[in-house]
Formats: C-alpha cells, structure tokens, sequence
C-alpha cells in the first residue's frame, strides 16, 4: 500500500492552523488513473503525488481537477523532500518549474502568477468584512477576498472561496498570495482563514514568491 504523509502547510508560529496537504512520496504506487478519485476521496484542497523525487516532478490534484501549479502543495513537497533526505532546489509540476528556498524555518517556492489557478481579488474595507464572510463576495463563484490590516507594514487579512475546484473554502492559499503580492509588487504577509499565515514577496524577474511554516501530523497506509 502507497504511504501517505499528512502535513499542514502555512501554520503560525505555534504550529497551529496551516492548509491540510496529502503527499504520497511514492506517487507512482497510485495508478495514474486512480489519482484523481483517490483525491476526491481524501478531501484535502490539493493533494501531490511525487513521480520523481530526484527530479522533483509532481502532480497535483484538488478533489475534481489536476492543476499545473498550485502554492501550498510545492511549499508542503518541498519541506517534506528535505526532510525526507532528498530535498531538490527546484520542484517541477505541469506548469513549469518551481525553485525552492529556505529561509530561518520557512520554505519559499518562486513562480510565476500566470501559472494560479484564475481568481477574483476582491478588496473590501476591513478585516471584519473578510471574517463576516459566509461564502464569495457579490456572489462570484471563486474569489479571494482581502483587506488591510496595516498597509504600511504590509499585513492583511483573506479568506479563498474556489468551488469551481471542488473547494468550498481555502484555509491558506499560496498561488493566491503569490499572485496578489506580484499585483501589488510589495511585500506582504497574509493571514488567511482561521489563523494560517503566509510570507509572499516579489522577484526582479517578474515572478514572485511565498512561504511559511510546514508541520507533518501523521504518516499512514493507504488502502487504494
């Protein structure tokens, strides 16, 4: 049976919240006809299957599509790889690749915007409209919703709604962030969903990076 690794990607310093990840290291012990079904049946927002660690290729699946990139699925891989014995400078899922860094206990992965997942930024006045949030604003089928929380020191509040992807709500959405920050071209920390936190900066090249802690809860057995 293929192990599993369970991680949460984004956490706050104590460790808690963060975006639940599923990675099979062994990605090629899942038939490829079965990966999609096994990441609906595990519900996480993404879950990675590393084809080739030593290249670092990978797929990524939400629980209704493959995507070509996605943020909290590369920073989780990359954290694992390393600590796993087998860390690779540069991650390569469909779109392209990945270059990874750390930094003081943060993994840092640099891509470029285009690659995200499409998504409506929607900026509201305060972070209490983002908390008070019961779905997508103005009824718009995906969007990252996103307010100030001091603009001078680059700190906001969001929250992701993606169920065109087969997620309701997003805990901590990396592409999302990296695509914002490349928008606003500053430096920025996000606090998303019920406490995750994520590091977003951009690059001279046009693209852009984002990071945060990574915390693993559980290696398993899964049953295909």
């Amino acid at each position: 049976m293929p192990q599993l690794h369970l991680l949460r990607v984004f956490t706050n310093d104590d460790g808690e919240w963060g975006n639940p990840l599923g990675v099979f290291l062994e990605g090629t012990e899942v038939p490829a006809d079965r990966r999609q079904d096994v990441a609906a049946e595990l519900g996480f927002s993404e879950t990675v299957f590393v084809e080739d660690p030593s290249s670092g290729r990978i797929q990524i699946n939400t629980p209704s599509i493959e995507l070509g990139f996605a943020g909290h699925p590369t920073v989780g891989t990359a954290w694992l790889l390393e600590r796993e014995g087998i860390a690779t400078p540069v991650l390569r899922p469909p779109a392209g690749e990945v270059e990874v860094r750390n930094e003081e206990g943060l993994v840092f992965v640099a891509a470029r915007p285009e690659w995200g997942p499409i998504s409506d930024f929607v900026e509201l006045e305060t972070p209490a409209e983002v908390r008070e949030l019961s779905g997508s604003p103005n009824g718009r089928a995906d969007a990252f919703a996103w307010a100030w929380i001091d603009e001078a020191a680059g700190t906001m509040r969001a929250r992701s709604f993606v169920p065109e992807a087969g997620i309701a709500e997003d805990e901590a959405t990396g592409a999302a962030a990296l695509t914002l920050c490349a928008r606003l071209g500053r430096e920025i920390t996000i606090h998303q969903g019920r406490g995750s936190v994520l590091h977003a900066r951009p690059l001279a090249d046009g693209r852009a990076e984002v990071g945060g802690l990574v915390r693993l809860d559980d290696v398993r057995e899964h049953t295909l």
